[in-house]
């Protein structure tokens, strides 16, 4: 983590990453120790874009250790409806919190707003981008389920043009020995250029491409699914043609791995069956609170609070 900022995860070593985990499972066993690590400190929440689990996974977080929060969850009720930059209003906030943590819509927005906050700034989304306190919230989750991360097939299906989280998620797991991909996505919705060369074939990582998820359904250690993000889509022809391309049900998960791991980053749309929430296969719910536990975690990092 650069200047005590979370833009990118590829600023965070794998040991860093480990030791973030480590922490997680210790707030996860003794929470009790932890709330009032952040007694007077303040986190302030700007959400230029919709969210429900990582606005209040990080508003959470930040209570349950002592804190406090301010901020905005729709910049039409804050001084950008009448046009203020971004550039201000970071500056600003900076002067009123200890801590930022931002959603923008625009790609880059978030390494340009760290640059005016004055205080620690976490990226919680940047358009299509990356995510990447989703993907911490996907490592511990893989942590908890598998026990390790090397040697690993992981699916990645859906949207992987636009999704945010996968780009964040292949990007961490690279780092770590024997891991092969599955990308599993329509033609118009495969993962882009950037990500696979920069990332997947920068180390030579073994990685297919599919359009038939079941097919590979019994290879996989964990299944990543995503949603068709409609709010990143120019026509809405292009959404409906391809937003049920994939729906994950029991059918599908016949062949599947007994120890198969189904993650989402959630909201879920119809992508997966609300059959397969009881499967003990599903760890999707469970993903979502080990989420507040690594935002835990990473404040207390950034803020370089030792408990």
């Amino acid at each position: 983590m650069a200047n005590k900022n979370l833009i990118d995860l590829d600023a965070m070593s794998k040991k860093q990453l480990d030791m973030l985990i480590k922490k997680a499972k210790k707030i996860m066993e003794n929470p009790a120790d932890y709330r009032h690590a952040c007694d007077g400190k303040i986190l302030a929440t700007l959400f230029y874009e919709p969210s429900t689990r990582t606005q209040m996974s990080f508003q959470t977080a930040m209570l349950k250790l002592g804190g406090r929060t301010i901020g905005f969850d729709n910049p039409l009720n804050s001084s950008v409806s009448k046009g203020e930059s971004l550039k201000d209003t970071i500056t600003i906030v900076g002067g009123y919190a200890d801590i930022i943590a931002m959603r923008h819509p625009v790609e880059g927005s978030a390494m340009a707003a760290s640059m005016y906050a004055g205080v620690p700034f976490i990226n919680c989304g940047d358009g299509g981008h990356l995510h990447p306190t989703q993907t911490l919230a996907d490592l511990l989750t893989i942590s908890r389920e598998k026990g390790h991360f090397d040697n690993l097939t992981v699916g990645f299906c859906g949207d992987l043009k636009f999704g945010r989280t996968v780009h964040s998620l292949i990007e961490a797991l690279a780092r770590y020995n024997n891991v092969r991909f599955v990308l599993i996505s329509p033609e118009e919705l495969k993962l882009p250029s950037y990500v696979k060369n920069d990332v997947i074939k920068a180390i030579n990582l073994e990685y297919i491409q599919t359009t038939d998820l079941e097919k590979v359904m019994p290879e996989l250690d964990v299944l990543y699914m995503t949603r068709v993000q409609k709010e990143r889509f120019f026509n809405e022809e292009d959404y409906l043609r391809l937003k049920d391309s994939y729906i994950l049900t029991l059918d599908k998960l016949e062949n599947a791995k007994p120890d198969l791991s189904i993650l989402h980053p959630l909201p879920r749309v119809n992508e997966i069956s609300v059959a397969v929430d009881k499967d003990p296969r599903a760890c999707y719910f469970k993903q979502v609170l080990n989420g507040k536990y690594m935002r835990m975690a990473l404040i207390l990092k950034l803020l370089e609070v030792e408990v």
